[in-house]
């Protein structure tokens, strides 16, 4: 029986991929934490032999008709981003790929009432919510296989939550697979405009486009550390009112992974909240609880979240 054992909130930013000496004079000659959070967070969790399968939840994989799961053996080539192709240019990426759970996650679409095909096409492109984090996370660790899920544009929150639940019936199916899961993507999500993005760059959430927005993030980051992922879940309507990155759904599938609103993981943050150009940015890592993910225990509030300094 295969086992979910950790998951991650992580973002997926194009600065982190930045040259240092740029990154720093976007930053007030700063070194950005989610950099820091990432190598630390590598260290801590990527680096260990505690896994061997990695399923990212990609906020930047739109599909329209069905969820798809990448099934490929292997995933090799180099990326240049559509979106921003001088910061993320000719990025080589070579993993193993996952076909047998990705084709066990696609066996318990009918059960949850959903649509999810797996694809095998070498041609399938790639997406910088997934190659970013494989360059700190995974690049470097061989044989841990990498795999990714996309978000449904035509789905809502329910059906992201039936995706979550059938990807963690087609983990549990799969014999001896030992999973994280990424969720890679940001909270609130509302980018400067143009002519006044370049006054913004630097990391410091003073920057985050509203400070509603930026309560609203911290409000969830102190709930994530809680353990109180029923109150995320519970208040999604208000939090789409600062639009989220991709609605959210990154995070709603790992939730439906992982127990939704019975879920008690707590958070631990790798770095600090930051700004990239008004989003709002954060690394949370939850490990699995010693009585699983949905189980009993102290109340959250009383019991302090784990400390790793970054």
């Amino acid at each position: 029986m295969g086992e979910i054992v950790g998951a991650g909130l992580l973002a997926h930013v194009p600065t982190i991929v930045l040259p240092e000496e740029t990154r720093r004079e976007l930053n007030d000659g700063k070194e950005i934490t989610l950099v820091t959070g990432l190598r630390r967070l590598r260290e801590d969790v990527f680096a260990r032999d505690g896994y061997d399968t990695v399923v990212v939840l990609d906020s930047h994989w739109a599909t329209t008709v069905e969820f798809v799961v990448t099934a490929q053996p292997r995933r090799a080539g180099l990326y240049t981003s559509e979106e921003l192709p001088r910061g993320m240019c000719r990025m080589p990426y070579d993993f193993p790929g996952d076909p047998e759970l990705a084709h066990a996650i696609t066996r318990f679409a009918d059960a949850h009432a959903t649509f999810i095909t797996a694809i095998d096409d070498a041609y399938l492109p790639i997406q910088y919510a997934t190659v970013n984090l494989w360059k700190f996370l995974g690049e470097g660790l061989p044989g841990k296989r990498w795999m990714t899920i996309g978000v449904c544009q035509t789905g809502d929150m329910e059906d992201h939550l039936r995706l979550g639940r059938a990807l963690a019936d087609g983990i549990a199916a799969t014999p001896g697979r030992r999973v994280l899961l990424i969720a890679s993507g940001a909270l609130s999500h509302t980018f400067w405009p143009l002519r006044e993005i370049r006054d913004h760059e630097s990391s410091d959430p003073r920057h985050i486009f509203t400070p509603e927005a930026r309560a609203a993030d911290e409000e969830r980051i102190a709930w994530f550390k809680e353990g109180r992922h029923d109150k995320v879940l519970d208040t999604m309507d208000t939090f789409w009112t600062y639009r989220p990155e991709a609605k959210f759904f990154h995070y709603l599938m790992m939730a439906g992974a992982l127990g939704e609103r019975a879920c008690v993981a707590r958070a631990c943050q790798y770095g600090t909240y930051e700004n990239a150009v008004g989003t709002g940015q954060a690394h949370l890592w939850f490990d699995r609880p010693a009585g699983g993910w949905t189980g009993a225990g102290p109340p959250a509030a009383t019991v302090p979240a784990p400390h790793r300094p970054v």
